[in-house]
């Protein structure tokens, strides 16, 4: 079975299904998450680097990894320094450790953070440099060590992309490397490592997961197949995002209910990880990652106060796609002239239900910085791909509306 096959057949599939990707292969089902040593020694790896976050040791996930690389008689090392919103130091970190190990299989799991750390250790190990020299795409001249990427969040979609976030640990401006060779060989979707999520980090990854769907959709470079998977990610994400939410309330425990919603969000995410690698992102995420930089706000944070702004700003010209997407939720007819407002307002909604902040002056966000963070959005490589064109005066005005 295809990806493509799979948006067609989501209820056709009865336990873990491996799905075959131009650049990945995706297992996806309960339980999966057990087959990573059988997995990596297909590969041929020997000698692995798992590239994890504390969190996770905590959650006793890195324990079972490396249980599972080891059971397949692989030697692992760790390296679980990986921070939020990872920078160039963490890589350098990281990297480090793989040099010392003589690694030839890395293993990124987590959320965004671990795998585009897991990603940009990948690039300076096997082509050598800064993470500066591979700002942009196809810079990495020589080939890349097999990656496995296993999610624990239904956030980034990272899993499904060939790009690496990774922030200057000076500037903390992020920088977007993105190379073909740095997609993952294998991404395991296993909605039973996303049960272990923190209410705060379940609405904040949902809402960035909602936002790549909506913004992949309508970006300038949008094709046929980023929007076979955007839609269909929009289709799961806005069902399953406010249904998991009610379920982890006390008293709501079926957990059989609870590991298919995850699945939907899980699988959501990785469908707008790949319409986003087909089509780009717009002027939300131009706009975000300055307030990440100044402000310190988590990315789904400042995602759930822009995104509703950005919808209604480009309804002026991609009316019919938020349609299009409007209809799919049930909100309103396609071809309604107001959907835009509309899927803007359901976005808000969905913010005020896991009670994330819906403006800017609820996050402490100084209005003095405006000019400056415009500028900076301006210069960002996502708003060149907005639906509606803008520029550093546009986004500055954007910025005034979501105060």
């Amino acid at each position: 079975m295809t990806a493509l096959d799979l948006l067609d057949n989501l209820d056709d599939s009865a336990g873990p299904v491996l799905l075959n990707s131009e650049q990945t292969q995706v297992l996806f089902g309960s339980g999966s998450a057990r087959r990573l040593g059988e997995l990596a020694r297909e590969l041929k790896g020997q000698r692995v680097l798992l590239v994890t976050d504390q969190g996770l040791a905590r959650a006793g996930h890195e324990q079972h990894a490396v249980e599972s690389l080891k059971a397949a008689g692989l030697q692992v090392t760790v390296f679980d320094e990986v921070h939020h919103d990872p920078t160039t130091a963490d890589v350098d970190r990281g990297l480090k450790v793989a040099q010392q190990a003589d690694i030839d299989l890395i293993v990124g799991l987590g959320g965004g953070s671990s795998m585009d750390c897991a990603k940009g250790i990948n690039f300076l190990l096997t082509n050598g440099g800064r993470m500066e020299d591979y700002w942009g795409v196809g810079k990495a001249s020589k080939s890349m060590l097999p990656l496995i990427a296993i999610p624990t969040t239904a956030g980034t979609g990272s899993e499904a992309q060939s790009f690496a976030l990774i922030a200057n640990s000076k500037t903390h401006m992020k920088m977007a490397c993105g190379d073909k060779k740095a997609a993952a060989r294998i991404a395991i979707l296993d909605p039973e490592l996303t049960l272990s999520m923190p209410p705060s980090v379940c609405a904040a990854t949902g809402i960035d997961a909602i936002s790549h769907a909506i913004e992949a959709h309508v970006t300038s470079a949008r094709t046929v197949l980023s929007q076979r998977f955007s839609r269909r990610a929009w289709q799961l994400l806005s069902l399953a995002f406010p249904a998991v939410i009610c379920e982890e309330q006390p008293g709501n425990t079926d957990e059989t209910t609870l590991l298919t919603d995850a699945g939907a969000m899980l699988l959501g995410a990785h469908f707008a990880g790949a319409a986003i690698e087909n089509s780009m992102l717009g002027a939300t995420h131009a706009l975000v990652n300055p307030l990440s930089a100044h402000f310190g706000l988590t990315h789904g944070v400042a995602i759930a106060v822009m995104l509703p702004t950005v919808i209604r700003f480009n309804a002026e010209t991609a009316s019919d796609l938020y349609g299009e997407l409007a209809a799919d939720a049930g909100l309103c007819s396609a071809t309604d002239p107001q959907a835009g407002a509309i899927l803007a307002d359901r976005i808000s909604e969905l913010a005020r239900l896991v009670d994330l902040p819906t403006n800017l002056a609820a996050c402490g966000v100084d209005r003095t910085m405006l000019a400056i963070m415009a500028n900076e959005a301006a210069a960002q490589w996502t708003a060149k791909f907005n639906p509606r064109p803008v520029d550093a005066t546009i986004l500055q005005e954007l910025y005034e509306c979501a105060m």
